[in-house]
């Protein structure tokens, strides 16, 4: 059953502020702080220096420059939303699960 605009918005920020609160945690350490570790290990500072202004950023600045899209790439589903940087410059995104009430049932790291 398709989610109305207001639930949406709620699932998002509900997702966007857990990926943070489990950075640098036991929750996180295979979801959202395995996932900034290895992009700043990864990633060229050109990269980081266009999108924040600095070669070397802070965790939080990487997470905060998340981008997320509902659903498997060709379904509609509200079931898990994904969240991955900006311009294609990675194969590995964070989706968050959630259940039929709503509430998130996981955080992981996909590729």
């Amino acid at each position: 059953m398709p989610l109305n605009p207001i639930e949406i918005a709620r699932r998002e920020k509900l997702a966007f502020e857990m990926i943070k609160a489990n950075f640098g945690t036991q929750a996180g350490e295979y979801s959202s702080t395995l996932f900034v570790s290895h992009h700043l290990e990864n990633i060229k500072g050109a990269y980081w220096e266009k999108h924040l202004g600095s070669a070397h950023p802070e965790p939080m600045q990487v997470l905060n420059i998340l981008l997320s899209h509902w659903g498997e790439e060709d379904d509609n589903s509200t079931d898990s939303l994904y969240f991955t940087l900006p311009e294609d410059v990675t194969n590995y995104g964070l989706c968050v699960r959630f259940a039929e009430t709503g509430q998130i049932e996981s955080i992981t790291m996909d590729s």
